[in-house]
């Protein structure tokens, strides 16, 4: 365990797991309760919002900050995702100074054998990001249950923007019988409604500004699911983005929250949301919204 201080601010943070996992055995009660962030670092308020809902409801609180190789099937990506370990920590200190940091280096997590697990998530890995990211949630699939495994967690939160993700997290640990409570959190938004993602940042300020147009057609395409029928509404939202050169639409699905399977004839039983991957000159930006 390093303590970093930080304008005279002390916070815990660790770079192996045997040291976290003695500390956090140190100080386990019979009756606390842990409650843990998994992050790729190049934090945003979106993370911090994270943060403050597990600091609400546990008695302590483990953020990690893991760029994780196996969930990566573009090298590229890889190499060009922001590590910002010092800002990152000196958010969460600024934050509260009693959350505990694990920055672990891959051979601490994966101990020489950098590749994933294979999972059965029941199809939902088959849709949407699966389609154009192979071999993506098995390696999500893999970090997560490593860092489950290490923190032993009672309460995980993750956010909804990555709702596929959530919703193959939380198969993942019935499939496996961990004991930790998966918890979906809203989605933080900037001032014009672009989701907040690490990615952002490497927008221009103009380019930034017109992504706004993302969740302003997830809107209306909500207010479009109430009268029109799936092939409809995603018909106008293709229309939308084809006639906006800045930007390429990978995808926009209308899905069935549970399976993840896409809408085709509309069932008044479903709870439904919308998906949307979108590049902005060569920048992959995701955002999701429920039709309820």
């Amino acid at each position: 365990m390093f303590a970093f201080n930080f304008n005279k601010i002390i916070m815990p943070i660790f770079y192996g797991k045997a040291a976290l996992i003695d500390f956090l055995n140190s100080i386990k009660t019979p009756n606390s309760t842990i409650g843990f962030v998994p992050t790729m670092g190049a934090l945003h308020q979106g993370h911090l919002s994270l943060m403050q809902q597990s600091l609400a409801e546990n008695n302590n609180t483990v953020v990690s900050i893991f760029v994780n190789p196996t969930q990566f099937n573009n090298p590229e990506d890889l190499k060009k995702y922001p590590r910002t370990l010092e800002a990152d920590t000196q958010k969460i200190a600024h934050l509260d100074a009693n959350i505990i940091v694990y920055a672990p280096t891959v051979d601490d997590i994966y101990e020489g054998k950098t590749v994933s697990q294979d999972f059965d998530f029941d199809g939902l890995e088959n849709q949407m990001e699966g389609k154009f990211r192979p071999g993506h949630f098995n390696g999500v699939g893999t970090i997560v249950k490593r860092l489950f495994e290490i923190v032993s967690p009672t309460n995980a939160y993750f956010g909804e923007k990555d709702f596929q993700q959530l919703q193959i997290v939380k198969k993942m640990v019935r499939k496996t019988h961990l004991d930790v409570n998966i918890i979906g959190c809203n989605i933080y938004r900037e001032a014009n409604g672009l989701a907040m993602s690490s990615r952002n940042e490497r927008l221009s300020a103009s380019e930034r500004e017109k992504a706004a147009i993302i969740y302003q057609t997830l809107l209306e395409a909500k207010e479009k699911f109430e009268t029109q029928n799936c092939d409809e509404v995603k018909k106008w939202v293709t229309e939308v983005f084809d006639s906006n050169s800045i930007f390429d639409l990978e995808y926009f699905e209308i899905a069935d929250e549970e399976t993840l399977l896409p809408c085709i004839n509309q069932s008044k039983d479903k709870n439904y949301r919308a998906f949307i991957a979108v590049f902005v000159n060569n920048i992959r930006l995701i955002d999701t919204i429920s039709l309820k």
